[in-house]
């Protein structure tokens, strides 16, 4: 029995690919995805630390890893159909025989009798054309498509959050601003209602200044929502609703210089949608072959091992032993069209991914196109608000000085402040663009560092 058994475990061994090894699964490398060296550039602490914070708690980044481990039991599956399968199914049965059985000449009488039969069962289906194998390789290109589609799920929310981040940072200056602003434009139009009482303006003057204040209270009001909101949505991507938001001062934060204004088409390579088109046209071409293979004859061995006897005691004698080996071979002779109308979806969808794959280029070409202009402009923008600030600067500096010699009156001085900080509003506001539209560089690129990408092996 020993030997039976020895001879078919090292024939299904010998027949066994020899590529039916275990398959090891990547080791998840997800905390990559945040890029922590690239946000840290900006030099905020809270931002890493929000980050980490998302990559830990937010529901989304836990459905996309739970994505990538049932993708990977889907290879594991797949994997598995090229190996020989062993089982065992035991049966005992009953023969109740009716009476007058015959065999030519012989008469049997009617008899009853117990069979126990206890066989392991062997088969493997072998794989002379490699459908199978394309069969999981295929698996395996759907596994890469999750990947990439994992990763996108990485950089467009790490950098939604880093956008409403600072935005929110941009909010809080912006309401102290406004705050600033009322407190001038309240003891301006003090001032212009007691120059109305002494008979040196008219009324409309003074209802002008009302306007006015009005208006910077109303919009001070939409500052404060904008601010609520965003603390609403950054707790959101925190999964946590009642700490507040750690953020950075407005005066803390960086403005990153001297990124690379030109780049090579390569580039496109880095992103995830032209990754997970490469992969489903690889998947789809493995498929294609699959369904050419279909036409093909297979080949199944199958092999049995065990004791079959018709008493308990001698269940396990030598004489009980069997063992079954053989080649099963199948082909379909008609199938109805199956399998040639299966091969033509094939090579329509591998038609399709081709197409898809040229569009992503060309999308991806427009983004980030669109990103480094957009980039350049408000990098542009900021560039001339500081100078022009810088003027308002001078101007206020000298209706001051002028207000302290007598040149001039107080209100003028207060005028010039106003001035100044309706311009600051507008170097704050294009200061934060400038941060988003280069974390919208670094999005359309694909998530890479913006500093190394031009040095990188693509």
């Amino acid at each position: 029995m020993k030997k039976f058994l020895i001879i078919l475990i090292a024939l299904f061994m010998a027949i066994s690919p020899v590529y039916a090894k275990k398959q090891t699964i990547n080791q998840d490398k997800t905390i990559e995805y945040l890029n922590l060296d690239w946000w840290g550039r900006f030099e905020d602490e809270n931002l890493n630390e929000n980050l980490i914070t998302v990559y830990q708690n937010n529901y989304d980044l836990k459905n996309t890893a739970l994505k990538i481990k049932e993708n990977e039991n889907l290879v594991k599956i797949q994997f598995a159909q090229e190996l020989p399968a062993l089982s065992f199914l035991g049966d005992l049965n009953r023969d109740l025989q009716a009476p007058r059985q015959q065999f030519g000449s012989m008469v049997i009488p009617k008899y009853s009798q117990y069979n126990y039969n206890l066989p392991l069962t062997a088969s493997y289906e072998i794989d002379i054309w490699g459908q199978n194998r394309f069969k999981t390789k295929s698996i395996e290109q759907q596994l890469e498509i999750i990947k990439q589609a994992q990763r996108a799920t990485y950089i467009s929310l790490t950098c939604d959050f880093a956008i409403d981040y600072f935005n929110l940072i941009k909010a809080d200056k912006m309401l102290e601003i406004q705050q600033d602003l009322i407190k001038t434009q309240e003891k301006i139009l003090s001032m212009t209602q007691e120059k109305y009482k002494i008979g040196l303006c008219d009324i409309n003057e003074v209802l002008l200044q009302e306007k006015y204040l009005t208006i910077l209270k109303e919009e001070k009001n939409r500052h404060d929502t904008v601010k609520k909101l965003l603390e609403e949505s950054l707790k959101t991507y925190l999964a946590d609703s009642k700490e507040e938001v750690k953020r950075n001062d407005y005066e803390k934060i960086k403005i990153l210089a001297d990124i690379p204004d030109e780049y090579s088409s390569l580039i496109i390579e880095n992103r995830p949608d032209f990754k997970e088109q490469e992969a489903n046209i690889k998947k789809i071409g493995f498929d294609i072959k699959v369904a050419k293979r279909e036409f093909l004859p297979k080949f199944t061995i199958l092999g049995q091992i065990g004791f079959n006897a018709y008493h308990i005691g001698s269940l396990f004698n030598s004489a009980s032993q069997f063992l079954n080996l053989g080649i099963i071979p199948s082909f379909d002779l008609f199938s109805g069209g199956r399998k040639l109308a299966f091969l033509k979806l094939k090579k329509y969808q591998y038609e399709q991914a081709l197409n898809d794959y040229q569009k992503t280029i060309l999308t991806s070409a427009k983004e980030i196109n669109s990103a480094l202009i957009e980039y350049k402009d408000t990098y542009e923008n900021l560039t001339q608000t500081q100078n022009r600030l810088k003027t308002q600067n001078k101007i206020y500096s000298l209706a001051l000085d002028k207000n302290k010699i007598g040149a001039s009156s107080y209100l003028d001085t207060l005028y010039s402040k106003e001035a100044y900080s309706l311009v600051l509003k507008e170097e704050v506001s294009n200061k934060i663009n400038l941060i988003i539209s280069a974390i919208g560089l670094y999005k359309a690129v694909g998530g890479v560092d913006l500093y190394n990408l031009n040095s990188q092996n693509l």
